[in-house]
């Protein structure tokens, strides 16, 4: 493998209540990767994830794991945490150690215990976080519905970067780059222009985003006002930095068993999330701080 500085490495936490696919979202993205030639599944016993005899004995995580993905000249860290609540530990300690947590949410059941949980620690942690809407394939899931249960809890703060392409297809419109991108089943993308039925929805939500981003900076807002618009790079960089101090937290769509979204998600990681590099100080308990250097000595 690639040797990676740290400014090309991503550290990122799968975090949620339990079933919410988190270890199959890890699968779809190893696989989406090239890193597994054929995705597992989490009933079958056989995730890369969920590698203990007691996890595929229970169908569940017990243990945080450690993978990685090479994606697009990044190395994503990924630490699949348990959602079952006895095993939180598992996650606390997770957190500790990553520059993103990744929500990751059911369409169909919304915000549940292990969300609120986990919240709760990023709070602690000052862990910069977004959201994954999954399973929007299945009975019972809306996004609209979804969108207001994530809003009701944690604000307007939450932002959504994607809406879904239409019932039935492998597709979602990406609000950030104004495409709609179909998905094939190895996560291949083909991006193309908004279907009609959705423009003024996707209009809408862009709009949102960008106002969102410019609010919190004072130089994008000028920008804003000044051109009525943000470019893709300067809404990357105010997103990045909006994460960082925990002022947005972007909403993203996958179906991870079809691998719908995935290689997308990857992408932003790459783009947006923030590097080792990038994150602020760690104030310790003497109030004395840790500078992130990758050249710095081990702690």
């Amino acid at each position: 493998m690639q040797v990676y500085d740290a400014d090309h490495v991503r550290n990122v936490a799968l975090v949620g209540h339990q079933g919410s696919g988190k270890t199959t979202l890890a699968e779809a993205m190893l696989f989406s990767a090239g890193a597994i030639p054929r995705m597992g599944s989490v009933e079958e016993g056989n995730t890369v994830s969920d590698y203990h005899p007691s996890e595929r004995e229970r169908d569940m995580s017990v243990f945080t794991s450690l993978l990685h993905a090479e994606w697009e000249g990044h190395k994503i860290n990924i630490l699949d945490t348990p959602g079952y609540l006895d095993f939180v530990g598992e996650t606390i300690a997770a957190l500790k150690v990553t520059d993103t947590a990744l929500f990751v949410i059911d369409a169909a059941e919304g915000v549940q215990v292990g969300t609120e949980q986990g919240w709760t620690y990023t709070e602690r942690t000052e862990t910069p976080a977004m959201f994954v809407l999954n399973k929007l394939d299945t009975s019972g899931s809306d996004f609209e519905t979804a969108l207001g249960r994530i809003r009701e809890r944690f604000g307007r703060a939450a932002t959504p970067v994607q809406l879904p392409g239409g019932s039935g297809t492998r597709s979602i419109i990406d609000v950030l780059l104004m495409k709609q991108i179909q998905f094939d089943e190895k996560g291949k993308m083909t991006f193309g222009a908004i279907d009609a039925a959705f423009a003024d929805r996707a209009a809408e939500l862009h709009n949102e985003l960008v106002e969102n981003i410019a609010e919190n900076d004072e130089s994008l807002m000028e920008l804003y006002f000044e051109k009525g618009e943000l470019t893709e790079d300067e809404m990357r960089k105010g997103l990045r930095e909006a994460m960082i101090r925990r002022q947005l937290f972007p909403i993203f769509l996958t179906s991870a068993t079809k691998n719908i979204g995935v290689s997308r998600l990857m992408s932003f990681i790459d783009n947006v999330c923030p590097s080792p590099t990038q994150m602020p100080d760690t104030v310790l308990v003497d109030e004395d701080t840790l500078k992130p250097d990758p050249k710095g000595e081990p702690v």
